[in-house]
């Protein structure tokens, strides 16, 4: 079972309850609280609402375009 990622603990202890961020997006508190990772589709919003940034919010996915622009 994959645990969750801990910027969502970070995002659910500063910004507030599963329940707030479903709101601002629209979308149902399970399908925050099922959240492994922040998704795709979801994470600009995420960044606006929390003020972290996208590539905070997922360095999985932007850790190489980081790397890239500093070689």
């Amino acid at each position: 079972m994959k645990h969750r990622d801990p910027i969502l603990h970070e995002i659910h202890a500063t910004y507030g309850l599963p329940a707030q961020i479903a709101r601002e997006l629209e979308i149902t508190r399970a399908a925050v609280c099922s959240w492994k990772k922040i998704p795709l589709k979801h994470l600009r919003q995420v960044a606006r609402i929390t003020g972290i940034d996208k590539e905070r919010l997922r360095p999985d996915i932007f850790a190489d375009d980081e790397a890239a622009a500093k070689a």
